[in-house]
């Protein structure tokens, strides 16, 4: 059993916007694409899901881009998961119990659905324990390169904020 590809990609993203969270910028799909080697158009496509899941904003304009609808803090892993309509589940019947069909033709349970269905539960709450302020504090991104564009915004915030004073 292991997420897909979708789902790591989209949790990959959202990471992204958690770390541009303080600086109240909006983070470009290019940018994400380059950094993850992930092709824009399938980001574009995760991105609707996010937002219909009130997930993300987004602003349109030449500095435009997404952001996080709440704090790193309100968001956690099955949120993503679930807004890109994956689920969670080792089972082999997709939860519904039946993998097993016998000489009669009527469905019942494998012999490791228990197993699979309890990693299942575990797998939902540890994912549903983290959230991506949790992630943010156990990884560290000042090694990072910052992105001039997102640099030069939260530059230019803060100085209007200080004229305006």
């Amino acid at each position: 059993m292991r997420l897909t590809t979708r789902s790591r990609f989209a949790v990959t993203a959202m990471l992204e916007l958690a770390i541009e969270y303080d600086l109240s910028t909006s983070v470009s799909l290019s940018l994400i694409s380059e950094r993850h080697n992930i092709s824009v158009s399938y980001l574009e496509q995760l991105f609707l899901k996010l937002r219909k899941k009130s997930l993300v904003n987004s602003v349109r304009g030449s500095n435009g881009g997404y952001y996080l609808s709440k704090s790193p803090n309100e968001i956690v892993v099955t949120d993503i998961i679930f807004a890109v309509d994956d689920i969670l589940d080792a089972t082999a019947c997709k939860g519904k119990a039946n993998c097993k069909k016998d000489n009669n033709g009527n469905f019942s349970k494998c012999i490791t659905h228990d197993l699979w269905s309890s990693l299942s539960q575990k797998m939902f709450e540890y994912l549903s324990s983290i959230s991506l302020q949790n992630l943010l504090d156990t990884k560290n991104f000042s090694n990072r390169k910052p992105d001039p564009l997102n640099y030069l915004s939260h530059r230019d915030n803060c100085i209007n904020e200080i004229v305006y004073l």
